[in-house]
Formats: C-alpha cells, structure tokens, sequence
C-alpha cells in the first residue's frame, strides 16, 4: 500500500493510492509532505471500483469547461462526481462528517485526484475556521494580499502588475490559497492547488488585505465593513452552504474574517496604476 501524508495550512490528511503506479504524477504535492500520524483531518482511499448506488443529485456547479456534480446516496453518504468537458473524470463517495473518503479514477487521473482531494479538504476543516478561497494572493513586506473576484475578472492579472511594478512582491498563489484563523490572528497559506499557475509553495503570512475586484474604466478604492465587508468575502469560500452543520462553520469564518481583516473593493482598469492604488491604500495600514 502506497500511503502519503499531507500538510496544509497546519491540517494533515492522508491519501492511499493502492497499487496505482501513477502516484509520480501529484509531484505539486511534494512541498506539503509531511510525517504518518493517525491526528488527520481526513482520510483519502483510492479504490478500482464503488458499490453501485443511486446518487440523488443536489447540486451542479459548472466553471470553465469543469463541472462537479454533488447528492447523496441511499445510505446518507455524500456523493460527487467531476467532470471535465464530457468525460467523466473520477467519482467521491464521502463519511457524512468527511473523514473518510474513497476516489475512483476514471479519466485525466490527476484532475480527477486533484478535485476529489480539494473537496475534501474544504468540507473536512469548515468547521475548523478555515477556508479554501478562490483567488490569487501575492505578499508584500511580510504579508499576504488576497485578490478577489468572479472568474474572468483580473484577479491573475492584478497579481502579476503587482509582481511587475511593486518591487518586493512575490506570488503566494494564484488559484486556490488557503486561510486558516488561529486566535486573533489570520494567515494565508499556499496550497498544492493552483490553477493554471504552477505555484505550489507551502508558504503563510498574516493577511493584510483582501480586495475585491471589479472591472472599471477607471482605478477607485473604498472600505468596505460590515455586512459589505461579509457579502465581498464569501462567495470566493468554497463550501457545501446547503449542509447546515458546515455553513454554520463556514459563516463563523466569514464573519471573523470581515471583522480581522481589511476588506477594500477595487474599481480598476488592468495596469501599473490600479496595482500601485492597491498597494499603497492597503500596505500603508501596515
């Protein structure tokens, strides 16, 4: 049995790759390997087949050519399934507190690993004040500035003006960052899971901004707080916001979130400027 431990943002979980040579692939793994402990947050099999069960469909979540479709079984088990255009990727079936998982393969096999793992984890730590985000982040001077947004909106591009024109800033991640809140304290984290960027740097910094973007003709800036601080921050959170017990986790998160951390919503045209704005509006609170 091929067993390997995991790492991220604090959380370990393990996946069980069986006798499937193709274990070499998840080499953007490598920098959260960590050391075999029975403390994990979750456990991940990969398995040749699935009892065959009806799923009752809950959800379908489509992005990008990519589409994840989410129920249950009979049984009360969650169930979710990847898709990558028309092929059928690989298949979850899930504990119902997401302890345990078990994966089957079918096409595109680190696709359907990567999903299946990246759900995983999100329901696995929502109760745990931690969230996997959709966003780029950079860090500047010691901190982590998070970059929101629907898809299509310029958060990779924003990162990279910020790499380009403010000296001292490197990419933390471009896709899928993790944020964990320990105490008073908030810290990003890089992940294994980061898009179309290689960028899988295990990493933290206490966060300095988030700032979410919108397209604009011109470059503006203005505080958010409250519930406007609140309604920016979530929809970026993945989670399963139908299942009470985790979206009251979820919301615990988002709440301390938009209280600990500078929120700023971004009007801004794709150049030098708007990152300069950003950058000095929110690194000069720091």
């Amino acid at each position: 049995m091929n067993t390997f431990y995991y790492k991220v943002a604090g959380h370990v979980f393990s996946l069980n790759t069986g006798n499937d040579s193709r274990a070499e692939e998840l080499r953007q793994y490598e920098p959260f390997l960590t050391e075999a402990t029975d403390a994990t947050a979750f456990r991940l099999e990969m398995v040749a087949q699935l009892p065959m069960a009806v799923c009752h469909e809950e959800l379908r979540q489509e992005d990008e050519g990519q589409e994840i479709v989410a129920g249950h079984l009979d049984s009360g088990e969650p169930y979710f399934e990847f898709w990558l255009g028309d092929k059928h990727c690989s298949t979850l079936v899930a504990s119902t507190d997401y302890r345990q998982g078990r994966i089957l393969v079918k096409e595109n096999w680190l696709f359907g690993v990567n999903n299946a793992i990246m759900v995983m984890y999100a329901l696995a730590t929502a109760n745990s004040r931690t969230a996997l985000f959709h966003s780029s982040v950079v860090s500047y001077r010691g901190r982590a500035y998070m970059f929101l947004g629907h898809s299509g909106t310029g958060k990779s591009t924003h990162s990279s003006l910020w790499l380009k024109h403010i000296e001292g800033t490197e990419l933390v991640n471009d896709d899928n960052p993790v944020v964990r809140i320990e105490g008073d304290e908030v810290r990003c984290y890089g992940s294994p899971w980061s898009g179309k960027t290689p960028c899988y740097r295990n990493v933290s910094y206490p966060v300095g901004a988030i700032v979410k973007l919108s397209q604009a003709p011109r470059n503006e800036i203005v505080r958010l707080k409250g519930i406007k601080a609140y309604a920016a921050v979530m929809p970026s959170i993945s989670g399963k916001r139908w299942d009470k017990h985790l979206a009251e986790g979820l919301h615990e998160t988002e709440n301390l979130l938009a209280q600990l951390v500078p929120v700023w919503h971004l009007d801004c045209l794709p150049d030098a400027a708007a990152a300069r704005l950003s950058c000095n509006t929110c690194a000069d609170e720091h």
